[in-house]
């Protein structure tokens, strides 16, 4: 299949390169041309824009960091995905988006998409660079079954776990969840670290013991030992989360009538998210929770 891939950061330039592994002829797009180097080399060709890099594709992806950034790759008047659709020769089929972004934007971009026949979905993924690179990611989609179901060998390619939520915006809602879920885990994977060093315990052997227990996660797996390391480099980045845990409560204020739902796990990571990235660590990856109370260890 003929693939646009606009974002080749960290989690995109992977999934992009195991496209490409299987055989797929890919075009690409990044703000910071040096971040698509390792996809040229493999034989992906180079787009000047977000337009320019659908003009002939099949299925158009884009994986970016924040809203603003997703809005301005698609609606762009003149370098944006659909305005270089509308001149396009062949529209594109398909349009996905793989951003953690705004369940309302994923609507707004399968209306506008819809008016030039492109299917849009939402596709967020959880899984970490782990997950980008050994395909294992899971995958939550929204938009319309066929679309779905048409795009089946490509899912297959970059996840393990791949389901149809719903809707416009239903995969969006579901990586919120899968987010909420990461917040208050990254908690307690901390503290438990702390108690455990406290503790004149060896955490190695601490971890060996608890992650294959009732209280084992993939955070725990492969997070924990990266802190025993001192290891907080980004498989993904703090502020990357900060704006996920933003959008979740932002979404959960909306729900209903009156005063919403309340999360306050929620509440807190991101407090002490928002405290690292205000002390110049929002670069670093989500396991740098550890370093709140201590950030001379960086």
């Amino acid at each position: 299949m003929k693939i646009a891939w606009i974002g080749t950061g960290i989690m995109g330039a992977a999934m992009c390169g195991r496209l490409l592994e299987a055989g797929h002829e890919c075009v690409v797009f990044n703000r910071t041309e040096s971040k698509a180097r390792v996809l040229l080399e493999k034989g992906a060709r180079w787009a000047s824009s977000p337009a320019a890099a659908g003009e002939d594709a099949e299925a158009i992806f884009t994986m970016v960091g924040f809203p603003h950034d997703l809005e301005e790759t698609i609606f762009h008047p003149e370098r944006g995905v659909l305005a270089g659709q509308k001149d396009a020769p062949h529209r594109a089929k398909f349009l996905v988006d793989m951003t953690t972004s705004r369940p309302a934007l994923a609507r707004r971009i399968a209306e506008a998409a819809a008016i030039l026949g492109i299917q849009a979905l939402d596709a967020p993924v959880s899984g970490g660079d782990v997950g980008a690179k050994n395909g294992s990611l899971s995958i939550m989609v929204g938009g319309e079954t066929d679309a779905f179901e048409a795009l089946a060998p490509l899912w297959n390619v970059l996840g393990k776990t791949i389901v149809h939520q719903g809707p416009s915006g239903a995969g969006q809602h579901a990586k919120m969840v899968n987010q909420i879920l990461i917040a208050g885990n990254m908690m307690g994977v901390c503290e438990a670290l702390r108690y455990a060093l406290a503790a004149g315990l060896e955490p190695e052997k601490v971890l060996e013991s608890v992650s294959t227990g009732a209280a084992g996660s993939w955070s725990l797996s492969n997070l924990g030992p990266r802190i025993l390391r001192h290891d907080f480099e980004p498989g993904f980045k703090i502020r990357h989360f900060l704006k996920d845990l933003r959008i979740a409560l932002e979404e959960a204020e909306a729900f209903g009538s009156g005063a919403g739902l309340y999360l306050p796990g929620t509440q807190k990571a991101r407090e002490l998210y928002d405290l690292l990235e205000r002390n110049g660590l929002g670069e670093k990856g989500t396991q740098a929770l550890f370093l709140w109370e201590d950030q001379k260890k960086i």
